[in-house]
This record gives C-alpha cells, sequence and structure tokens, in this order.
C-alpha cells in the first residue's frame, strides 16, 4: 500500500510567464524553419521555370504575383529580417556577451523594436 504524497506538479507552459528572450529564441528557430521550408522550394521553382523556358517563367510569375504570392513573399522578407536579427544576437551570446537575465531581455526588446 502506498501512501498518497503531496509532490509538485510539472510546469506547464500556460503557467509561466513568458519572457521576452524566450519568445525571441522561438521566433528565430520558427523563422528559420519556414525559410527552409518555405523559401527553399520557391526558389527551386524559380530556378527551374527559368531553366525551363519563357512558359514556365511566365507561371511562375502569375503565382508571384497573386495575393498567395504576395503573402508569401512578405512573410518570407519578415522571416529573414526576423532571423538576422536574432542571429545576431545569438552570435555575441555565443561569444559570452549578453548571458545576464538583464542584459538578455534588453537585447531582446532592442531586437524586436528595430524589427517594428
Amino acid at each position: 500500500m502506498t501512501a498518497k504524497r503531496n509532490r509538485p506538479l510539472s510546469p506547464h507552459l500556460f503557467h509561466w510567464r513568458w519572457q521576452i528572450h524566450a519568445i525571441v529564441s522561438i521566433l528565430h528557430r520558427a523563422t528559420g524553419d519556414g525559410m527552409a521550408l518555405v523559401g527553399i522550394p520557391l526558389f527551386l521553382w524559380w530556378l527551374a521555370s527559368l531553366a525551363s523556358g519563357p512558359a514556365a517563367y511566365s507561371a511562375f510569375l502569375r503565382f508571384a504575383g497573386s495575393p498567395l504570392g504576395y503573402l508569401l513573399g512578405i512573410g518570407l522578407t519578415f522571416g529573414l529580417f526576423q532571423h538576422l536579427a536574432s542571429g545576431v544576437r545569438h552570435f555575441f551570446m555565443d561569444i559570452g556577451a549578453g548571458y545576464e537575465l538583464r542584459t538578455a531581455r534588453r537585447s531582446s526588446i532592442v531586437r524586436t523594436a528595430v524589427q517594428n
């Protein structure tokens, strides 16, 4: 017979207060994945349409000029600049600068303010 113990529950994501530096880090990973999963196929389609001739290239341009094409272009552009800014921040953290909580929070806020 085991007695019921009052053990603490494992922390859950909704019980934590999300910090800005954690959100920036998650966005860095998400934008990298997004650029890889969306940007690379679009780039390869563009290259293949260039090699295939004017009809294939005009089909690509029709897609790129559509609302979905504009949405993907704007999203990829935002993702590129967000990923670049976060990458610079992570580079400085990799060389040992900015690990203190106060500095990490400030660099996240500055990175977010520059992005917007």
